[in-house]
């Protein structure tokens, strides 16, 4: 999958073919990759896949997940010329795409200074990029919500729209659906939550809740669904995020942590 996923990046960017490399003559050269800001690297994996296929030596200095500044180099590239520039802006888009949503993620985990609550992404990725932007996301720490719509039934306020019994509605999908998945229920009350509980919900999101209400939500399940999950979602910012987190959730998501990264600054030079 990254494979295929590092090839269609490169021929996006090549198109009919590169021209520089029908003007050219190639060489063998060594080229580095420096950082220009301070954050957390990702993309290792992926630009190691392009490489590969394109036959390029590298050595990274840095792995995935690690603390980079600004002047750390982060590979040595060794091939022939035309191949190592026409992979240059590839190369350098993975680089800079996962990396700045590991560092936004990290930033986030930061803030919540060791509290055992696990940081979610969401599905709010770009189209095509999920499985490369939320495994961003686990190289800044951070954990995956479900991938899709086929490993978790998860009923939001405009499912619940369309049930009119959700006990009856959890009791048919359990028959249904595979063993092993799971029902998660987003609640917006104290009342919801309690409700969907009672209903046989796996786990509940406490969507756009206050943190009064939610440290109720948490004592009614401690009490009496001890099994059951508890998920913070809606309007969580690194500013209140640990004191969600002190709630007693089990986990807390954010499509931040994707949708609003900024890429890092890296630049590639020919040795």
């Amino acid at each position: 999958m990254v494979r295929n996923f590092v090839k269609k990046a490169l021929q996006e960017d090549v198109g009919r073919g590169d021209l520089f490399r029908l003007v050219s003559k190639s060489r063998r050269v060594q080229a580095k990759i420096i950082s220009k800001d301070e954050g957390i690297l990702a993309g290792v994996d992926y630009v190691k896949a392009l490489c590969k296929i394109e036959k390029i030596r590298y050595e990274f200095l840095k792995k995935d997940g690690d603390s980079i500044k600004k002047g750390d180099k982060i590979v040595i590239l060794e091939g022939k010329s035309n191949k190592i520039l026409m992979c240059e802006r590839t190369i350098l888009d993975l680089l800079q795409h996962a990396s700045g949503i590991a560092t936004n993620v990290n930033s986030y985990k930061q803030e919540l200074k060791g509290a055992k609550v696990k940081l979610l992404d969401t599905r709010k990725t770009r189209p095509h990029l999920r499985i490369f932007e939320k495994y961003a996301v686990r190289c800044g720490g951070g954990s995956n919500h479900r991938m899709g719509l086929d490993d978790c039934l998860m009923l939001k306020d405009t499912h619940l729209k369309t049930i009119d019994d959700l006990k009856a509605f959890i009791d048919n999908a359990r028959y249904k659906l595979p063993y092993t998945t799971k029902i998660e229920v987003e609640c917006e009350s104290i009342e919801d939550a309690k409700y969907a509980m009672e209903c046989g919900s796996d786990m509940i999101m406490c969507d756009n809740m206050d943190i009064d209400n939610i440290k109720e939500v948490v004592i009614f399940r401690d009490k009496n669904y001890p099994h059951i999950l508890i998920e913070a979602s809606g309007n969580i910012t690194k500013e209140n995020i640990l004191k969600y987190a002190n709630t007693g959730v089990d986990a807390i998501s954010s499509g931040s942590l994707i949708h609003q990264a900024t890429w890092l600054d890296f630049s590639m030079k020919l040795l």
